[in-house]
């Protein structure tokens, strides 16, 4: 099991556009196997700040999905509120 840490910064007052369009990738994504589950969280005192936490069976789960076309298309949506590139690290259980 694996975790994808998304971070995004959205334009100001475009939020609510945004969560329409993070919602509907949430919503693809969950027809995609090797998707566990995920979260969205929002930095206190900073609207325009995005935190997504995925959870994936494994790697290769995620890097079909990264390179999907369904991500591509979701991403047409997202990538315009961006004021910069989305950040993604990729976390695995510690020992």
């Amino acid at each position: 099991m694996i975790k994808v840490i998304i971070e995004r910064r959205i334009m100001p007052g475009l939020e609510d556009e945004y969560e329409q369009a993070a919602l509907e990738a949430m919503r693809v994504s969950l027809g995609i196997r090797g998707f566990v589950g995920g979260e969205t969280l929002v930095q206190l005192g900073h609207t325009d700040r995005r935190l997504m936490i995925t959870k994936w069976r494994d790697l290769r789960a995620w890097k079909e999905w990264h390179a999907s076309e369904a991500r591509a298309t979701a991403m047409q949506r997202i990538l315009p509120l961006l004021t910069e590139d989305e950040t993604i690290r990729i976390y695995e259980a510690g020992y």
